[in-house]
């Protein structure tokens, strides 16, 4: 048995196994540890006041404005041209084309060009034309076509005609309603 323990060369008295070290206790083996979560920490301070402070001024408005609020006019739209207008069509009063016919008492003004004096001449010269057109156009509506809503659409309409039909030379460019009203009989 002893031959047995020398060829395996076998020593109870030292050990050939050496064991691993220790790491270093204390301070050096932990800083790096605690660096770390005080870098995690800082970094998500700074994230939470950036967002509470942006959050904040959006909620009170203290902030830049994202859009500018312009002066009411359109750069695009540009001036509306000055007019003339003609007034001397006066009051005409009709009747609507409804079963139970409603009363329409209208004042209509024609808006022309500033610097056309052919349109005055000619407004003038068909004054009566003009006082029939508006009666006529009047009488063929419903009360229903005449509410305030629908203005927009009875200019447009007015205007068209004028231009079409009865002006020749002289072009509408406004149309205007100094009294439209609407009175059921």
């Amino acid at each position: 048995m002893a031959e047995d323990q020398d060829e395996l060369n076998i020593d109870d008295s030292e050990s050939t196994v050496e064991s691993t070290p220790k790491k270093g206790g204390g301070l050096g083996g932990i800083l790096p540890t605690i660096l770390k979560f005080v870098a995690i920490g800082l970094g998500a301070l700074i994230f939470i006041v950036t967002v509470s402070v942006i959050t904040y001024r959006v909620m009170v408005g203290s902030g830049k404005p994202q859009t500018v609020a312009t002066s009411g006019t359109d750069p695009y739209l540009g001036k509306k041209p000055e007019l003339s207008w003609f007034t001397t069509i006066g009051v005409i009063r009709t009747r609507t084309k409804d079963q139970t016919p409603y009363s329409v008492v209208v004042n209509v003004i024609i808006g022309y060009d500033l610097n056309d004096k052919n349109a005055q001449t000619e407004l003038t010269n068909r004054l009566y034309e003009l006082k029939d057109f508006v009666r006529n156009f009047f009488s063929n509506k419903y009360a229903a076509d005449l509410r305030p809503e629908n203005e927009r659409t009875l200019k447009q309409e007015i205007k068209q005609e004028l231009n079409d039909t009865i002006l020749q030379k002289a072009k509408a460019r406004e149309i205007l309603f100094q009294q439209l009203d609407v009175v059921e009989m």
